[in-house]
C-alpha cells in the first residue's frame, strides 16, 4: 500500500483545513487508517483513526474539532480540521494497518505516507 497525503498549508488560528490521503491497492477497505502528527521537538502522536466500517477514534486534544472519514470506493481517508490552534502545527501523516481495528500507537501501523505540513499562525 502506498499512501499520499495532501492538503496541508498555512492557516490562521480558528481556521480550517482538510487533509486527504490517497491509497493505492485494491484492498483499502481491509485496512484501518490513522492520522498522526509530529510537532518540532515532540514525539509523534495519534490524532484520529477509522476502521473499515467507519467507526472512529479521536484524540482528546482534537475531539470536537477534527473529524476523520473514509471513502472505500475512492481509496481515500480525510481529516477535516476546524477551529485550528497554533498547537496543532505539525507534520501530519496518514498511516494504514492491516486489520479492522484502530490502534493509537504508531508502531501498530504498517504503511506511512510522506507527511504534509500544517502551520497555524496566532
Amino acid at each position: 500500500v502506498q499512501l499520499q497525503a495532501s492538503g496541508g498549508g498555512l492557516v490562521q488560528a480558528g481556521g480550517s483545513l482538510r487533509l486527504s490521503c490517497a491509497a493505492s491497492g485494491r484492498t483499502f477497505s481491509s485496512y484501518a487508517m490513522g492520522w498522526f502528527r509530529q510537532a518540532p521537538g515532540k514525539e509523534r502522536e495519534f490524532v484520529a483513526g477509522i476502521d473499515w466500517s467507519g467507526g472512529s477514534s479521536t484524540a482528546d486534544s482534537v475531539k470536537g474539532r477534527f473529524t476523520i472519514s473514509r471513502d472505500n470506493a475512492k481509496n481515500t481517508v480525510s481529516l477535516q480540521m476546524n477551529s485550528l490552534k497554533p498547537e496543532d502545527t505539525a507534520v501530519y501523516y496518514c498511516a494504514a494497518r492491516r486489520g479492522t481495528t484502530v490502534y493509537t500507537i504508531g508502531v501498530s501501523y504498517d504503511y506511512w505516507g510522506q507527511g504534509t505540513l500544517v502551520t497555524v499562525s496566532s
